[in-house]
Formats: structure tokens, C-alpha cells, sequence
């Protein structure tokens, strides 16, 4: 068994009957996912299940899990998912895979938001590895580019996959992949993103995290939020 998959039914233990359980998105959260359909089968878990994704919810359809829309939905009990980087303030990074609102929405709406990780995940400060992602308005791209330039940001619109065009998220969105002076600390950019016209959504996860499950070299460390 691997580390994504050991973090991932250590996470899946804590859910229990009734609840409702959002479904992030990734290699983790699949096994997260599978884990979940196996319990439903095998112990009889009765929970009703929303999607961060097309991608999870095609998986969660797959193994017969029960969904419902995120449109029904006014609170969550439990939200796993991972993150492309956690610092030591458990502030997270994500959306490289371009989901961002959902995913924050459900990270909002939850009352407990479990996150799993390995070791690579670890950072000193958030923007380490990945630039910060920021959907925004079509057409307001170019406004919202200039207006981070003047908070210190450098970058450019994503592309796709192929590099024949532009990535769209989830929402019909372009995304920005920009990055900041490392010193410019998390909670001010959180907010000053935050307040930027044309912002659909970004990357930064601040103050949103429960719980942080570490798995490495097959031994799972829980990171509680304080």
C-alpha cells in the first residue's frame, strides 16, 4: 500500500453514518473515494456524497456512491481532498487542477475539512513550487493581470494541456498563474485577492483547513489546526 492510499483510509475511518461527505479531486482523493464505496458495500455506510468535480463525480458514480447537486446543498460534514502545497501555518495551495470554486466552496461549507498529503506537499511558504492559480472573468483578464501587477505579481494565462490554447476551468474560467514576493504575507494576499474586481476564485486556502493527515514512508501524522 502506498502513501496516498494509507492517508487516504485513515480519512475514510472518520467518516461515519449520515453524514454528508464532499469528494475532492486528485490521485489521493480517489483512493479516498474507493475506500468510501468499499465501506458503503462492505459495512453498510449509509452517506449521501457531493463532488468537487466532474472528475470525482464520475468516480463516485462509477463505484455507486449517492450523490447530491451542489445546488441542494447548504452545509457538508466532512470534506477530504488534498493540496498541491501546505506551509506551517496550514494555509493551503490548490487548483492546479482548475476546480477552484467548488473545491472552496466545499472547504467553506464543511464542518470538519480534512486534508491529505505526503511529504513533497510540505512548503515553507505558499507559491514554493506552483505559482498562485486565480480564476478570472473572460474578459477581464487583462484588467485583473494589471492589477496584480501592482500588488507585485508576475505571470501570464494558463495553457492547456496541449498548448494549443488556453485552460478553462470548471466554472468557464481562464486562470492566471501568478506569483508573489514570498515575503508578502498569506493572509494580506488572501484578503487583497479577495477584494481584486474580476477575481472569480484563487488558490490560496487560508484559515480553512481542520485537519492535515501527513502520510510518509507508511506512518500517517495528524496535524491538527489550531
Amino acid at each position: 500500500m502506498n502513501d496516498k492510499e494509507l492517508v487516504a483510509q485513515h480519512a475514510a475511518k472518520r467518516v461515519k453514518n449520515g453524514m454528508t461527505v464532499g469528494l475532492g479531486t486528485g490521485s489521493t482523493a480517489d483512493y479516498f473515494i474507493v475506500e468510501l464505496a468499499r465501506r458503503q458495500t462492505e459495512e453498510n455506510l449509509a452517506i449521501t456524497c457531493v463532488s468537487s468535480s466532474i472528475v470525482s463525480m464520475l468516480k463516485a458514480q462509477e463505484l455507486g456512491l449517492p450523490l447530491l447537486a451542489i445546488e441542494h446543498l447548504s452545509r457538508l460534514d466532512l470534506y477530504v481532498d488534498g493540496a498541491d502545497e501546505v506551509a506551517p501555518d496550514n494555509s493551503l495551495l490548490k487548483g492546479q487542477g482548475a476546480d477552484l470554486v467548488r473545491e472552496k466552496l466545499l472547504a467553506k461549507a464543511c464542518d470538519q475539512f480534512i486534508v491529505l498529503i505526503d511529504q513533497t506537499k510540505i512548503v515553507d511558504h505558499i507559491g514554493a513550487h506552483f505559482p498562485i492559480p486565480i480564476e478570472v472573468m473572460p474578459f477581464a483578464w487583462q484588467l485583473v493581470q494589471q492589477s496584480l501587477k501592482q500588488l507585485g505579481g508576475q505571470g501570464f494565462l494558463r495553457q492547456n494541456s496541449q498548448g494549443s490554447g488556453l485552460a478553462v476551468s470548471s466554472y468557464g474560467s481562464l486562470v492566471l498563474d501568478m506569483r508573489f514576493d514570498p515575503k508578502l504575507e498569506i493572509a494580506e494576499l488572501d484578503s487583497l485577492l479577495n477584494a481584486t474586481p474580476g477575481v472569480v476564485e484563487h488558490g490560496i486556502f487560508y484559515g480553512l483547513a481542520s485537519t492535515v493527515l501527513l502520510a510518509d514512508n507508511g506512518v500517517v501524522k495528524e496535524i491538527t489546526v489550531s
